[in-house]
């Protein structure tokens, strides 16, 4: 069975919508063999992310930047996961009170240096999330559980 391994820091209500509506997306009709695992970014290990063929990551903006719960998960995985991960299919949720780039550019520098595959354009919410905007999250969860189907 294939496994989606959802990190997350979702501290602020928006944020826990956000996440709450990805991981919704990944038990969307017709996905089945995808197993979905969901660990708080403070307390993901290299062997969670070894053990998954794909990757959720959500985040607030704070100040400009990822979370620094997800940037100390990044710095715990990334050289234990380094060779081992490469390729894998990702996703990115973030969510700002008014900017989201600073965040998704840190993700990107990391992720470029994993070599994981982007499966589905970041999902970025500014403000109070929306109707629409959780649609788009729980659409990021479908798309990347459907990547894995065996």
């Amino acid at each position: 069975m294939a496994r989606l391994l959802i990190v997350h820091h979702t501290p602020s209500p928006s944020t826990h919508a956000m996440f709450e509506a990805v991981r919704d997306g990944t038990k969307a009709e017709g996905i089945d063999g995808v197993e979905v695992v969901a660990r708080p970014a403070l307390a993901t290990t290299a062997s969670d992310v070894l053990a998954a063929d794909g990757y959720l990551l959500g985040t607030p903006a704070n100040l400009g930047s990822m979370s620094g719960a997800l940037k100390h998960c990044f710095d715990t995985i990334y050289y234990p996961c380094l060779d081992a991960t490469r390729c894998r299919p990702y996703g990115v949720f973030v969510h700002g009170n008014n900017d989201v780039d600073g965040a998704l550019a840190d993700i990107a520098k990391i992720v470029r240096g994993l070599e994981w595959k982007e499966a589905h354009a970041p999902v970025r919410i500014t403000g109070e999330p929306t109707r629409t905007d959780l649609e788009s999250c729980w659409d990021l969860g479908a798309t990347l559980a459907a990547t894995l189907i065996p």
